[in-house]
C-alpha cells in the first residue's frame, strides 16, 4: 500500500517501500532490553547475612526458601536444588522413569524438558501444541494416547507462564486424562511461577512440579530451582538423590549433637543441592513475588492495547484468567502477510535498540531429536505455524511506560 502526505498542499503519494528505507535506517533513540533483572529488596542484605555465617551451601537459608515457597505455592514438600533441569531429572527419576520407556513432551519447548527424559535411558515423544498458546491440550493429549497405549509419563510445559488445561469441571483435563490412564504427570513450571489453574496454585497438584529461578524468571536466585510434590515417597527418594544419594540432610548430619560424619548411601545420587547464597537471593525475590509479577501484568495490558492495532500480529491467546497467568513471556506470533520476516524483525528492532528472543525452535528441528527419532516438521503443523514468526518482546518488572511506548510505537511503525 502505499502512504498519503501534503506536500504544499497537494495530496502526495508516497510508495512505502521508500518509507521503509528511511525506517530501517533510524538511528537508536532508546535501549530497552529482553529482560532486566530486579534485585531492590532484601538481597544484598541476606547475602551478607550467609556470608558471615560461615556456611555458604546448603543451610538455614535454603531450608527456610524451601519452607516458604511450598506455603506460598500450597505444596506439602519443597525441595530447593541447583536449576530446574535438577528438578526435572529428579522428579523423573523418583516417578520411576526408567530406560526404554517412552515419556510425552511438547516439541514447543527449551530443550531441557526431553533431555532429562534422555539422562534416564528413555525416549521422549514429542506431541505438537496448540496455535496461540504454545500448550498440550486435553484433546492433544488424547490423540497422543489412543496413538501409543503404553507410554506411562507426561512432561506438560505451561508455556511462557501460563498453565495447561490441567483441571476442568468436567473431569476432561488433562490431569484428569492421566489419572484415567495411568500416566505419571511431571509438570514443566519454569515459566509459571506464581500461575493458577482451577483455583489451585501451579505446584499444588498431584504428581511433582518443577520451577525455574534462572536470570529472567519472576523471582530468581540467579541460578536454581525448586522441586514440589504431595508425594512423601517422591520428596524422601528426591530428597536424597539431589546429594549423592545419602540418606540425611547434610546441614543436619553437620549440626547434630549426636555422630556427625555417620551416614549411608542408597543409591549413586546426583549433585543438585541449592546453596544459601542462592537461596538468600531467592528469599528476598519471594517476599515481593507478588509486586514483581503486578509490574510484569502492567505491561502485558500495555501490550494488548497498543499492539491489538496491528493486523499482521498474533497476540498471545489467553484461556485462563489473565490474573492467574504468570506472564513470565509475551511471544507474539507474525502471520505469513506480514511486510517483514520473523528475523527481520529482529533485526530491525535491534537495529533500534530493542532486545528480542524466540521461544523457541521447536525440538523436533533440532538436530539430535531430529536425527535420533527420524522427526518429520509435518508431524508439528502447529509447531511449525509458531515457529516460522513467533518472537518474544520485553518484559521486565521495571519497564516504563516510556520503554514499553518505545517497543510499540516501533513494532507499528514497521509492521503498518
Amino acid at each position: 500500500k502505499d502512504a498519503i502526505s501534503n506536500v504544499c498542499g497537494t495530496r502526495v503519494r508516497i510508495p512505502i517501500a521508500a518509507e521503509n528505507d528511511v525506517q530501517t535506517a533510524r538511528p537508536k533513540t532508546r535501549q530497552v532490553p529482553f529482560c532486566r533483572v530486579t534485585c531492590d529488596g532484601n538481597e544484598l542484605s541476606y547475602l551478607a547475612n550467609v556470608l558471615s555465617s560461615g556456611w555458604l551451601t546448603t543451610a538455614k537459608k535454603t531450608l527456610e526458601f524451601e519452607h516458604r515457597f511450598a506455603k506460598m505455592v500450597n505444596a506439602k514438600y519443597a525441595l530447593a536444588v541447583s536449576s530446574c533441569t535438577a528438578a526435572l531429572h529428579l522428579a523423573l527419576e523418583a516417578t520411576g522413569i526408567r530406560p526404554g520407556m517412552q515419556v510425552f513432551v511438547p516439541t514447543m519447548t527449551f530443550t531441557a524438558s526431553a533431555e532429562v527424559i534422555r539422562y534416564l535411558g528413555a525416549d521422549p515423544l514429542l506431541l505438537d501444541v496448540e496455535y496461540g498458546t504454545s500448550l498440550i491440550t486435553p484433546e492433544i493429549l488424547e490423540r497422543a494416547i489412543a496413538d501409543h497405549k503404553n507410554v506411562k509419563a507426561l512432561v506438560v510445559v505451561h508455556f511462557a507462564g501460563q498453565p495447561a488445561t490441567m483441571l476442568t469441571e468436567d473431569r476432561q483435563g488433562i490431569m484428569d486424562i492421566c489419572r484415567r490412564h495411568g500416566i505419571s504427570v511431571i509438570q514443566d513450571a519454569a515459566h509459571a511461577f506464581p500461575a493458577r489453574i482451577g483455583g489451585k496454585q501451579i505446584g499444588s497438584l498431584e504428581g511433582a512440579t518443577c520451577f525455574s529461578f534462572y536470570a529472567n524468571k519472576t523471582i530468581t536466585s540467579g541460578e536454581g530451582g525448586m522441586l514440589t510434590t504431595n508425594d512423601k515417597a517422591v520428596a524422601d527418594r528426591a530428597s536424597a538423590m539431589r546429594l549423592h544419594g545419602i540418606d540425611r540432610n547434610v546441614w543436619n548430619r553437620f549440626m547434630s549433637t549426636d555422630i556427625q560424619w555417620e551416614y549411608d548411601v542408597i543409591a549413586p545420587g546426583f549433585k543438585y543441592n541449592m546453596s544459601d547464597v542462592h537461596a538468600a537471593i531467592g528469599l528476598a525475590q519471594l517476599e515481593r513475588v507478588n509486586s514483581l509479577w503486578e509490574q510484569r501484568f502492567k505491561c502485558v495490558k500495555y501490550y494488548y492495547d497498543r499492539l491489538s492495532k496491528i493486523p499482521s500480529l498474533d497476540l498471545p491467546v489467553c484461556h485462563v484468567p489473565m490474573e492467574d497467568h504468570a506472564w513470565h513471556l509475551y511471544v507474539v506470533t507474525l502471520r505469513d502477510n506480514a511486510p517483514v520476516s520473523r528475523n527481520e524483525l529482529i533485526r530491525l528492532l535491534g537495529e533500534r535498540g530493542i532486545g528480542t528472543s524466540v521461544h523457541y525452535k521447536p525440538l523436533h528441528r533440532m538436530t539430535y531429536y531430529r536425527e535420533q527419532y527420524h522427526l518429520d516438521p509435518n508431524q508439528f503443523p502447529n509447531a511449525e505455524r509458531i515457529w516460522r514468526g513467533c518472537i518474544s518482546l520485553p518484559l521486565f518488572p521495571s519497564m516504563t511506560e516510556e520503554d514499553l511506548d518505545y517497543v510499540c510505537s516501533n513494532l507499528l511503525d514497521i509492521l503498518t
